[in-house]
Order: C-alpha cells, then structure tokens, then sequence
C-alpha cells in the first residue's frame, strides 16, 4: 500500500493542515497541547498529522465554534473512539459466532450420519 493510500500515515505538517482547514496554527498546537489529538512527530520533532486526525481537527473545530469546551471536545472525541472499538470488537463476535454456529451445525450433522451408519449396522446384523 501506498503511503498516500493510508491515512494513518501522518503526512501533513501543522501548516498544510491550518491551510487546508482554515485555521491558525496556534489552535492546531492547543488541540495537541491538550491530547485532543496528538501527531506523531518528525524526526526533526516537527508535528505531522494523518488524514484520520485532519477530519478529527476538523470535527474539534465544529464544535469548538459551537461553544464547547476543549475538554468537553476531547472526551467526546475519547467516547466516540471507545465506541467505534467496540463496534468493532461487536463485529469481529458476530464473525466468530457465524464461524462457531456453522461449526456446530457441522459437527451435528456428522453425529447424525454416524449414529444412521451404527443403527444401521445393528438394524442388518
């Protein structure tokens, strides 16, 4: 996979991004100042964000303008992340659930076929 195919991987520097969004740099490093969203960092200790945590900016922004707090922002950023993880973790049940059931279903109907060939067996002796 390409780099640019990825958007976990943190491409954008603080001005890239304050151009892309319309904001001041200054609010970019206050998101991270306050773990709102953290960028990895450059070997040179520059911030670089992914484009997952541009449209995170982006939301924080929103709601920023609406009058919410920053610390109001980051823990509904923290419960929606905490949500998707456990959508996520829901899913991959669902999955192995399907996989168990189908396994089951499976296995009853080799005993069946089993006990037909014992009873059979006894039912010609």
């Amino acid at each position: 996979m390409e780099p640019f195919d990825d958007e976990t991987v943190p491409l954008y520097t603080v001005g890239q991004v304050a151009e892309m969004l319309s904001l001041k740099q200054a609010f970019l490093r206050r998101v991270d100042q306050l773990e709102v969203v953290t960028p990895q960092r450059s070997a040179g200790g520059q911030r670089r964000y992914s484009r997952i945590e541009i449209r995170i900016i982006q939301q924080v922004a929103t709601m920023a303008d609406a009058g919410m707090t920053m610390t109001a922002i980051r823990r509904i950023i923290e419960l929606e992340q905490q949500l998707a993880e456990v959508v996520r973790q829901r899913d991959e049940l669902a999955i192995r659930l399907a996989e168990v059931s189908a396994e089951r279903v499976r296995l009853a109907a080799q005993v069946n076929n089993l006990l037909s060939e014992v009873t059979g067996n006894r039912s010609g002796e």
